[in-house]
């Protein structure tokens, strides 16, 4: 195989593309003073491949919802391109990047209209998309509905008459029935209670095997991240510090930063006490980071 054929191989394989993606913000400092601008996603380029599970993990605030949100429409890059099955974000029509990207989101409590019914809310999207007659409609939202694991005596119910761990099998529900390529999961377990995150995390690695969806899954849990991803990458103050394969990464972390959050992960047994992550310094100013890598443990 030439070297052009090999590249467009692998090209056909990229679902999802960021290309020196940024983000930044004007922020008020007050009254006749100039605003300053924070950099909340800083030159971030990764490469989704199709089939695979891509874990972004990052401590709160480093700037993995703004991702999120970019890879989704929902903003604006300030500079830099994203290309789904390559084409770019910024010229396809939303409703065409619709169908290729759903996403999941952290909260199901606030994701979902209270004032609609399941069957209402799953069903929405096939409406908006003009996709099937009624019919067609009603079959392929109970299908679904089973799928996620969802009886169907509770399909006509409100949101607020589920459990939390019900509503967000909803949600996912809500993402697949547009059938699309690439689900966006914006830590899908982090609201609910312990005892069902691990409910949550299988439905979604079992949807992954039956549908061969590709999940770009965002968290600052590292239990999760191991559960789930084949590769991954961590974010620090608007950009990656480390990307690799799960189990380089968990063995061998190659970064300080990677390997603070390692060492953050608390145990069970109480006589190990707090562990030392051996950060001394100050957090950096992420409105005035500084030259080259911003983390200065």
């Amino acid at each position: 195989m030439t070297n052009q054929a090999l590249n467009a191989s692998i090209k056909k394989d990229i679902a999802l593309e960021l290309c020196d993606i940024r983000r930044e913000f004007s922020i008020s400092r007050g009254f006749l003073k100039p605003n300053a601008t924070l950099k909340a996603v800083d030159g971030v380029s990764l490469r989704l491949m199709r089939g695979e599970t891509l874990g972004l993990v990052g401590e709160s605030g480093c700037g993995k919802s703004t991702l999120a949100k970019m890879l989704l429409g929902l903003l604006a890059p300030s500079s830099g391109d994203v290309l789904v099955n390559g084409k770019h974000l910024a010229g396809t029509d939303r409703k065409e990047m619709a169908r290729r990207i759903q996403p999941i989101f952290q909260d199901p409590y606030s994701s979902l209209n209270p004032r609609k019914t399941l069957r209402e809310i799953v069903t929405l999207p096939l409406i908006v998309h003009d996709i099937g007659s009624n019919a067609e409609r009603r079959q392929r939202v109970e299908a679904m509905m089973d799928v996620v694991g969802l009886p169907k005596r509770v399909i006509d119910s409100y949101p607020s008459q589920l459990s939390g761990g019900q509503r967000q099998r909803v949600a996912i529900a809500r993402a697949l029935v547009m059938r699309p390529d690439v689900l966006i999961c914006d830590e899908p377990t982090s609201a609910l209670d312990v005892s069902v995150q691990a409910q949550i995390l299988n439905l979604l690695q079992d949807l992954k095997q039956e549908f061969g969806l590709t999940y770009l899954l965002i968290s600052h849990n590292l239990a999760v991240i191991e559960h789930l991803a084949d590769r991954e990458a961590v974010m620090y103050l608007g950009r990656i510090v480390e990307e690799r394969s799960r189990e380089s990464l968990f063995a061998r972390p190659g970064h300080p930063y990677t390997q603070a959050l390692l060492d953050s992960v608390l145990t069970p047994d109480p006589h190990l006490g707090i562990p030392d992550l051996g950060l001394h310094g100050t957090f950096p100013n992420p409105m005035s980071p500084p030259s080259g890598c911003a983390f200065h443990p």
